[in-house]
C-alpha cells in the first residue's frame, strides 16, 4: 500500500474521569425489538488480516502476535507480500551450479525450486489455525526482465515482469502443485490465490501498467487452474478501488479464470483517486464509498455474482499515531462495519501486528504502525475494539441510528454495539485536556422490547481509559527504548478492560460513551 513515515510529535494522555458524567451530553433513545426480523450478519471484518511480508512469519514475535489476534477474533486467514521473493528461497535456476558434487542422475533431476521456507511459513500458520491468503508476489530476481526494478520499501522487492512467461508459468504451477501435494486439495481449495499487489501503483513495473498486468494475471490464473480447477484465483488487487470494471471486462472477453474480485482502500485516500470526483469525503465515509462503488461495478458487470474481497483496508495508509494507535479506531471500525454490511464478502484489515518493516525497523513502540499490536506484544486499543466487536451475533436487527449495531445471538440474547465517533484531531495520539476532546460525551438510552422485564447485561468497553496502552506510553514520556518493566506495564494497560455488569430494568438500559468510545452490550436471554 502507499505507506510512508510521518514525523512523530510528542503526545499526551487523555484523562477521562467521572467528571465526564457531569458534562453536557447528547442523549439518544434507541429502540431494539428482539422479535424483529433479522438479516444475516457474517463477521466479514474479521475473516482475514494483513501482515508484514512472508519471511517475518518465521519470527517468534510474529507468531506470538498471530496467536493473540487469533484468540481475540478467531480469524481465518492472513495475507502478506513476498512469498515468491528471493529471501524465501523458492526460485534459483543456478542450484545445480552451486552444488557441483551432485551425481549425474541428481543433476538431471535437480529442480530450480526450494520449498523449505515456504513449508515452514505455511506449516506455522496452519498449526495456529490460520490459512494462507496467498498473494503471489514479488518477482524472483533471476526471473525478472529488469532485476534492478526495485520498490523503495526497506526490503526492496523486485517489481519487474518476468523475462520469460514460460519460466513464470512453470514456477506458479510447481508452487501450487507442491501446496496441493503437501496439504491436500481439500485444504488448499479453501485458500485464495491473489495475483500480485497494487499493480496500478509502483508495485508493478510493467508498461503500460494495465495491459501488462492483464498478461501477468492471465498466465498466473491459467497456471493455477492447471493444477486443479478447484483452486481459487482472483485480482486485480489494486489500490484505491481501481480497475475493477476493466478487469472484469477483460477476463470475461478472454475467458480467463476468476473466482473473486479483490481491491484495496484506506480511509484517507482521496475522492479524485478513488471515486473520480472532487468531493471532500470524510474519513468515516471513504471505505464505505469505495466498497459500495466496487460492489455496484461487479453487479453491473458480465460476472455479477463474483465475491468481493477488500484485501487491504484501514483508517490510514500513513503512520498517524492519533489514528492507528489510539482509541479512535473503535468507533471508526464499528461504523465502517455498519456501513459495509451486505456489500462485501471479506475485508482484510491491514495489519494484525507491528512486526512489520516496510519503512524499516520500528524506532518506537507507538509510531502509528498499522498493526493491532505494537512491538513487544503490546496490545493497542484497536485490538480491543476487535475483541469487543467479536461478541456481536450473526443476525442483524435494524435500528434507526448511525451509531448502533444491534445483533441477535444464537441463544436468543442480544449483542449491541454503541459508539461515539469523532474525527481525529491534534498532531499526537490523544489529548492533554478534557476540553480538547473532539466531541461530547453521548448518552444512549436503549429500549429493549420482547426480552422480558429484567435481564443481565455484560458491557465491554474500549475508550481512552479502557484498554488503551497508548495513554500509559504517553505518561511515560514516549520513550524510544522500553525496559522490561515498562513493557510489562504497557502489556497490562493494553489488556481488554474487565467487563462491567449491569441490568436491564423495565426494558431500559442507559450507558454513557465518551468521544472515541466503543461499548458492546451483551444482553442475556432469561
Amino acid at each position: 500500500m502507499r505507506r510512508f513515515r510521518s514525523v512523530l510529535l510528542p503526545c499526551s494522555v487523555l484523562l477521562l474521569t467521572s467528571a465526564l458524567m457531569g458534562q453536557a451530553s447528547n442523549a439518544q433513545s434507541i429502540r431494539v425489538d428482539a422479535d424483529a426480523q433479522t438479516t444475516a450478519f457474517p463477521h466479514f471484518w474479521e475473516k482475514t488480516f494483513g501482515s508484514g511480508r512472508a519471511i517475518l512469519s518465521l519470527r517468534e514475535s510474529y507468531r506470538k502476535d498471530i496467536e493473540t489476534v487469533k484468540d481475540a477474533t478467531n480469524f481465518e486467514s492472513v495475507r502478506f507480500h513476498g512469498i515468491l521473493m528471493d529471501e524465501v528461497g523458492l526460485y534459483d535456476p543456478d542450484r545445480v551450479i552451486k552444488n557441483p558434487g551432485l551425481s549425474a542422475e541428481k543433476v538431471s533431476d535437480a529442480s530450480p525450486y526450494n520449498f523449505q521456507y515456504i513449508n515452514q511459513i505455511y506449516d506455522g500458520l496452519l498449526h495456529r489455525g490460520v490459512k494462507p491468503y496467498v498473494e503471489l508476489s514479488f518477482m524472483p530476481r533471476k526471473m525478472a526482465a529488469d532485476p534492478n526494478a526495485l520498490h523503495p520499501f526497506f526490503y526492496h522487492p523486485v517489481v519487474s515482469p518476468p523475462k520469460d512467461y514460460a519460466l513464470w508459468d512453470a514456477m506458479i504451477h510447481a508452487f501450487a502443485a507442491h501446496l496441493v501435494a503437501r496439504y491436500g486439495i481439500d485444504e488448499v481449495s479453501t485458500w485464495k490465490f491473489e495475483v500480485w499487489n497494487e499493480p496500478n501503483l509502483d508495485f508493478w513495473g510493467g508498461a503500460p501498467k494495465q495491459s501488462t498486468y492483464w498478461t501477468l494475471y492471465d498466465h498466473t490464473a491459467r497456471a493455477i487452474k492447471s493444477v486443479s480447477p478447484r483452486l481459487q484465483v482472483g485480482g486485480p488487487a489494486t489500490a484505491q478501488a481501481a480497475w475493477v470494471p476493466d478487469f472484469l471486462a477483460h477476463v470475461y472477453a478472454n475467458h480467463v479464470p476468476v473466482d473473486f474480485v479483490s481491491t484495496h482502500v484506506y480511509a484517507n485516500d482521496t475522492a479524485p483517486n478513488v471515486l473520480g470526483t472532487n468531493e471532500d469525503v470524510p474519513r468515516d465515509q471513504m471505505v464505505y464509498r469505495a466498497v459500495k462503488k466496487v460492489h455496484d461495478e461487479i453487479a453491473s458487470s458480465p460476472l455479477p455474482h463474483l465475491p468481493l474481497i477488500f484485501s487491504e483496508y484501514g483508517a490510514s495508509y500513513a503512520n498517524e499515531p492519533n489514528v492507528s494507535d489510539s482509541p479512535y479506531m473503535g468507533p471508526w471500525l464499528a461504523n465502517t462495519i455498519r456501513q459495509c454490511d451486505g456489500l462485501v464478502d471479506n475485508m482484510a484489515y491491514w495489519a494484525f501486528s507491528d512486526v512489520f518493516e516496510e519503512q524499516g525497523v520500528a524506532r518506537s513502540s507507538f509510531y502509528g504502525g498499522f498493526g493491532l499490536i505494537a512491538p513487544n506484544n503490546i496490545p493497542k486499543a484497536s485490538l480491543n475494539a476487535f475483541r469487543a466487536l467479536h461478541h456481536l451475533g450473526d443476525r442483524r436487527i435494524a435500528v434507526n441510528s448511525d451509531s448502533v449495531l444491534a445483533t441477535k445471538l444464537r441463544d436468543g440474547g442480544l449483542a449491541i454495539a454503541l459508539w461515539n465517533y469523532a474525527q481525529p484531531g491534534g498532531t499526537g495520539a490523544t489529548y492533554t485536556r478534557q476540553s480538547a476532546l473532539p466531541g461530547e460525551v453521548r448518552t444512549f438510552v436503549l429500549r429493549v422490547e420482547h426480552m422480558g422485564t429484567t435481564q443481565a447485561v455484560t458491557a465491554y468497553r474500549v475508550d481512552s481509559t479502557h484498554g488503551n496502552s497508548l495513554a500509559l506510553f504517553d505518561a511515560m514520556g514516549r520513550p524510544d527504548d522500553l525496559t522490561q518493566e515498562q513493557i510489562a506495564r504497557l502489556q497490562k494497560a493494553g489488556a481488554m478492560a474487565p467487563p462491567e455488569h449491569m441490568t436491564v430494568k423495565n426494558g431500559r438500559i442507559t450507558t454513557v460513551v465518551p468521544p472515541y468510545g466503543l461499548v458492546v452490550l451483551v444482553i442475556q436471554k432469561q
